[in-house]
């Protein structure tokens, strides 16, 4: 699937769409409070969080990550504190720091009826965790540059030696690039993705320090084509930039895809305000409006309205492969990407 253009639908219908939500319509207690930290940026999830407390009276207090620290600063606070912890709920923008937690015995299940209809691939069978609101991993191509007949259709297809030293990629031992990896080495089997990530290298690979400068890149012509996450790829799609992004292997493996995702801290000082909150942000309501906000997060489940072009995951083939198995690859995918391409 190849996505040209989208609408930019504003801030308003953000609001709009929460406002809907008719799980928090009732009022909280009078004092009730609950603390959520936030790993997703500031600027997408505060508004959703506004929302929540002015619709139920529970007065939100929100630690956000730092743009240094990211997710990791958030997660070591959580094991730090968690002999009294001070946060009811962790909003993680990703699951493999959330299974850690998880490991730790850092979170109390709780089966939130706003997940009941969330594809089994994003919750965790002991309710842990459930996901929604996700990123996909896809192919930015520079459309000055390639013609649509020749654009990529599959990971695979950059190994082409056509696209030698033309293709870019995110340091894969780290963020999304390095879960993409520990994805493929659960996926395909170590050999063979070794052997991608290997025929990459081969095919002089650009190697940079974010998803973000993939995306730039390809915008100025100095790649023609890399990988990169769907919310990079939209800001150069709506800003009129010339690039297109295809959901790579719809044909074959499928894509993959990283949803947020939410949980209870186990020892919860607001344990009923936490329920709350995570079952409004399970909400199909929460989904739509990161939709049509310029996160660009994409529904996890059908049926949830989106602008313009953009699908749900629903809409597409997506690579088979549950957040466990991807979290148990990440340290063996790791340390064989350190030693290839640091070398």
């Amino acid at each position: 699937m190849t996505v040209r253009h989208s609408h930019t639908f504003g801030c308003l219908l953000t609001f709009v769409a929460v406002l809907s939500l008719s799980l928090v319509v009732a009022c909280g207690p009078r004092g009730s409070e609950v603390v959520v930290y936030v790993s997703l940026d500031q600027p997408f999830s505060e508004p959703i969080l506004k929302t929540f407390e002015r619709e139920t009276g529970i007065k939100v207090s929100a630690v956000y990550d730092v743009e240094a620290a990211k997710t990791t600063g958030l997660v070591n606070r959580l094991i730090a504190e968690s002999s009294r912890p001070k946060a009811d709920v962790f909003w993680n923008n990703e699951f493999a720091q959330t299974i850690l937690l998880q490991q730790r015995g850092l979170l109390e299940p709780y089966d939130s009826p706003s997940a009941g209809d969330i594809p089994k691939q994003f919750r965790d069978p002991e309710a842990s965790w459930a996901g929604f609101a996700a990123r996909s991993r896809v192919i930015i191509v520079n459309t000055d540059l390639v013609k649509e007949k020749d654009y990529p259709r599959s990971i695979f297809d950059l190994l082409d030696p056509a696209w030698r030293g033309e293709i870019g990629i995110a340091n894969p031992l780290f963020g999304t690039t390095a879960t993409h990896a520990a994805a493929l080495f659960a996926f395909l089997g170590e050999a063979d993705a070794k052997a991608y990530f290997q025929g990459l290298l081969t095919n002089e690979v650009r190697v940079v320090d974010g998803n973000s400068v993939v995306r730039d890149m390809v915008v100025s012509g100095e790649l023609k084509v890399g990988l990169a996450d769907t919310d990079d790829a939209f800001v150069a799609i709506e800003r009129g930039d010339p690039v297109t992004m295809i959901f790579p292997d719809q044909d074959g493996i499928g894509t993959f895809s990283i949803p947020n995702t939410v949980m209870l801290v186990a020892g919860a000082p607001n344990p009923r305000e936490a329920r709350r909150l995570i079952d409004y942000l399970l909400s199909r309501e929460v989904e739509e409006a990161l939709a049509h906000a310029s996160s660009r997060q994409m529904p996890v489940r059908s049926g949830v309205s989106t602008p313009g072009d953009m699908p749900s995951l629903a809409d597409l083939r997506s690579m088979d492969v549950h957040p466990q198995e991807v979290t148990d690859w990440m340290d063996a995918s790791s340390t064989w990407l350190r030693e290839s391409f640091l070398r």
